[in-house]
């Protein structure tokens, strides 16, 4: 059964491994944690203000097997900004990411009260926008060349998924 938590900081090691990984890193976001530090104010954050930011364990029958994170976007309009992805390897091909993003889709918009998640991928990360599509967000766009990655300019493929988009 999959399960989602908010992070401690118990799970720092364990974070940095996974999203520093080889197989991880480039094909995460620049804003992603990559080293202790980075990741023990995350999880602060998350804990102190739970209703604008998380960094969330993915759990598999109790053991950890992913993690994802959130921030809000816009207070105002209740958009919440959505990424970092990341299942170990020992749980891939197993539709963890995607009954995980299905409940913290869920989480976020009927529990947290938000109205609109965004999210974006790499241009090039093909497995990424895959599986965005396939648990229900909608493409919105292209930002041509918008960030530089590993020395070259990235596109970023936009993503949202509205409270209507779950609702039946």
């Amino acid at each position: 059964m999959i399960s989602l938590r908010r992070a401690t900081p118990e799970d720092a090691e364990w974070l940095l491994e996974l999203l520093i990984g080889d197989d991880t890193e480039p094909f995460l976001g620049g804003r992603a944690p990559r080293d202790l530090e980075a990741l023990h104010a995350q999880i602060e954050r998350s804990r102190a203000e739970p209703q604008k930011s998380g960094r969330m364990i993915i759990e598999l029958d109790g053991e950890r097997a992913g993690t994802m994170a959130f921030d809000t976007a816009s207070e105002a309009h209740r958009i919440a900004h959505i990424g970092g992805l990341a299942v170990h390897p020992d749980f891939r091909q197993r539709g963890v990411a995607d009954e995980a993003a299905r409940r913290f889709q869920r989480y976020l918009i009927f529990d947290l009260g938000f109205h609109r998640l965004e999210l974006a991928c790499y241009g090039f990360n093909d497995r990424a926008i895959r599986h965005t599509e396939r648990v229900g967000f909608v493409r919105e766009g292209v930002k041509r060349r918008a960030y530089m990655r590993h020395g070259e300019w990235q596109d970023a493929v936009l993503f949202s998924l509205l409270r209507e988009d779950l609702e039946p």
